[in-house]
């Protein structure tokens, strides 16, 4: 077995990561304070954004779920790996070579390697590019025909990576084996299965199309059939679920549609892969494919963190939405056929998420055909036509069960009540329960009752759980960072009062106040724990704001909050305030390591919470994607700690001075206390001095403040 990774390629790994590139890969992170964005937690299952990204400091932490740490934390967590093999990752990524610690026979040979989920990532690549390389082949002349049949040039095919798997048994398996790949990897990958006469091809004979994640890595593949005499029946076959790829968990074309759908909040969910081709290329741009499964609760909520909006706050925003600069509202619109099929898979998208079911709407063409079809046969305008005009999913499946029945007719009014009422009593909302109702037995002609009757008896039936989407969520146990009430609250008074918190001191308190609110670590709300809480929280987001010679005042006995006493002594532990010219990342890294386990979810949570401050000037160091150093990195983490702005300065000093005074004053409390009891002596006589030094410490320290301000 390989060593440990050299340190420094570990850093310089750290250096290279952006946390914000990575993050935003699969969550639509959105500005929230100075340096801070905020999404929905890819880790967890939320519906208001509690997942905080300061990628100035490298850091991030849900306050739903209580997970946090830097990038190398957030590649374990969402690949499921360990630190070494998400370091791997990451340096793959950015092209680092790393080192290892020689400690075996086996070191170079397995750095050389790599980890097993980078070698089978490597694998679909080598594959991906073995199966283009095939389609302008002689023998992929069934599949150019096929794809060509379908109105796809071949420039359409290259850009939707369209390949050929060859007839044969170990074409592919031959070509990964010559660029050093194992048996065993070729397996894992999905890429092959073991047979009596040894590994054979898995995908033979079939058009392919590469399945990837949303930064556009092939996870998998899925390939259509060409010959009849092919051993598979199945018209369409998938990679079997892998470490890399998840059936349940991905979408094809998510890395095509992406940037389109967390711009316009929209998706269209379509059900293969030439369909997805056939909306792109008609200019919908936000249609993705499941891959050989139905659309299901993991699939809605990669959907729901890129479409997700909870721009007003608290309010939760439920329902399609108008989206500025577009014709269509926020949506998710499925293409379901018209035929029993489709309805049946519309009646299964009911038992998704209430808050998701209520923007999501159903798009039928005429003669059921599916959109590929449609263009071919009506061109580009017609498929953008087909979403303009998508339906409600609530609207679409309930009028399908009426319009079954004749309704002038008494009987066939019954015979839709009682179609309709099992539907209309799987929605779960309750908010939209009564409506929907309603407007069934209007289309009907019933009266109400009747069909409210049905709906309660089938929903008793049914054991229908009862939700309210349109509820307040409040999360966490202690009110909830997610929804950052209380920033949002600090913003609009900052617009009322002006921009500078110094000048509002309502707005400043306002956040303090939400700030010691939200953290999950101490349970005492009082002034001095939030001026404890506001130092250290500025302290590891802003440490060049610290005077130097002001924090050497400081003790462990500064601070009364048990947490920050331990922190302190963390930081004393780190060597103190880093140099100007460390690396923004590195500062986390060092403090998180010296603060150990404990102390991790706290100085997370520390990184990411709102300053009551304006936001910085661009010469004061910027933040969030875009931020550069003098090389041109766009990694804000790999720059050095950046030059606080005038408004910081002034913050942390003040926040300083007050702990540093409070400390001077339980001192002289405590020695007067002391002196009330002893009697008159020498020892009465050393407190009494030690009194005096201490009220003049508290002259001196105000005196220097002073100076300062004025200077």
């Amino acid at each position: 077995m390989a060593g440990m990774i050299l340190k420094e390629d570990v850093e310089k790994v750290r250096a290279a990561a952006d946390l914000y590139d990575i993050v935003s890969a699969s969550v639509a992170l959105k500005p929230s304070g100075t340096g801070t964005y905020v999404g929905l937690c890819p880790f967890h299952d939320e519906k208001t954004g509690s997942f905080n990204v300061r990628p100035s400091l490298g850091v991030w932490h849900c306050f739903g779920c209580g997970l946090g740490g830097d990038v190398f934390k957030f590649v374990e967590q969402q690949e499921n790996i360990d630190f070494r093999e998400a370091v791997e990752l990451l340096a793959d990524k950015y092209h680092i070579e790393l080192h290892y610690e020689q400690n075996g026979q086996g070191a170079n040979r397995e750095a050389a390697h790599g980890t097993r989920r980078a070698r089978l990532l490597e694998a679909n690549e080598e594959a991906q590019r073995f199966f283009v390389s095939q389609i302008m082949s002689k023998e992929a002349l069934a599949a150019r025909k096929l794809l060509g049949g379908r109105n796809f040039s071949q420039a359409d095919c290259e850009r939707f990576g369209c390949g050929y798997a060859p007839q044969g048994w170990d074409n592919l398996v031959r070509h990964l084996a010559s660029k050093g790949f194992t048996q065993k990897e070729m397996l894992d990958a999905g890429l092959a299965r073991q047979g009596q006469r040894g590994v054979y091809d898995y995908f033979r004979g079939r058009v392919t199309w590469p399945i990837r994640d949303s930064t556009g890595r092939t996870l998998g593949f899925g390939a259509r059939k060409l010959y009849e005499d092919d051993t598979i029946a199945a018209k369409y076959i998938n990679t079997p679920d892998t470490q890399l790829y998840r059936k349940t968990q991905v979408l094809y074309g998510i890395d095509l549609a992406k940037t389109s759908i967390v711009k316009k909040r929209q998706v269209v969910i379509v059900e293969g892969y030439t369909d997805v081709m056939a909306m792109h290329l008609a200019g919908v741009d936000t249609a993705v494919a499941t891959c050989g499964t139905a659309f299901g609760a993991d699939h809605a909520k990669i959907v729901r963190r890129l479409i997700a909006d909870d721009s007003l706050g608290a309010i939760q925003l439920i329902g399609p939405r108008k989206v500025d600069g577009q014709a269509l509202s926020s949506r998710v619109v499925f293409t379901f056929d018209g035929d029993a099929a489709g309805q049946k898979a519309a009646l299964h998208a009911f038992g998704l998420d209430s808050a998701f079911l209520s923007q999501t709407f159903v798009a039928v063409a005429d003669d059921n055909l599916d959109p590929c079809d449609l263009r071919i046969q009506r061109g580009d305008q017609a498929v953008r036509s087909l979403v303009e005009h998508a339906r409600p999913l609530y609207d679409f499946v309930i009028e399908t069960a009426i319009d079954r029945f004749d309704t002038q007719f008494t009987t066939g009014q019954m015979g839709a009540v009682h179609a309709v009422a099992p539907v209309i009593a799987q929605i779960r909302d309750r908010s939209l329960l009564d409506i929907y109702t309603r407007k069934a037995a209007r289309r009907i002609g019933v009266d109400l009752d009747i069909l409210q009757r049905e709906v309660a008896s089938a929903r008793r039936a049914a054991h229908v759980r009862d939700e309210d989407a349109y509820a307040p969520r409040r999360r966490g146990g202690s009110g909830g960072f997610g929804g950052f009430d209380g920033e949002r609250e600090f913003d609009r008074e900052r617009e009322r009062q002006g921009e500078n918190p110094f000048a509002n001191p309502a707005a400043r308190k306002l956040l303090e106040r939400q700030d010691a609110k939200n953290q999950t670590y101490h349970r005492i709300d009082d002034a001095v724990f939030i001026c404890e809480q506001q130092f250290m929280a500025t302290l590891i987001q802003v440490p060049r704001a610290v005077d130097r010679s002001l924090f050497g005042a400081l003790t462990v006995d500064s601070f009364t909050t048990p947490v920050f006493r331990t922190l302190f002594q963390a930081l004393e532990a780190a060597g103190g305030l880093p140099s100007n010219d460390t690396p923004q990342g590195l500062w986390m890294h060092a403090l998180s390591k010296a603060g150990g386990p404990m102390l991790d979810q706290v100085i997370n949570e520390l990184a990411v919470m709102p300053l009551p401050l304006p936001p910085s000037p661009a010469g004061a160091g910027s933040e969030g994607p875009g931020a550069q150093d003098a090389a041109g990195s766009q990694n804000a983490a790999a720059v050095q700690l950046r030059a606080p702005s005038q408004a910081e300065t002034r913050y942390a000093t003040e926040l300083l001075v007050r702990l540093i005074d409070m400390d001077y004053m339980r001192r002289i409390a405590a020695a007067r206390r002391r002196m009330a009891q002893l009697p008159d002596g020498d020892e009465k006589f050393a407190l009494l001095g030690r009194v005096a030094k201490l009220e003049a410490a508290r002259k001196d320290l105000q005196s220097q403040v002073y100076n300062n301000n004025v200077a």
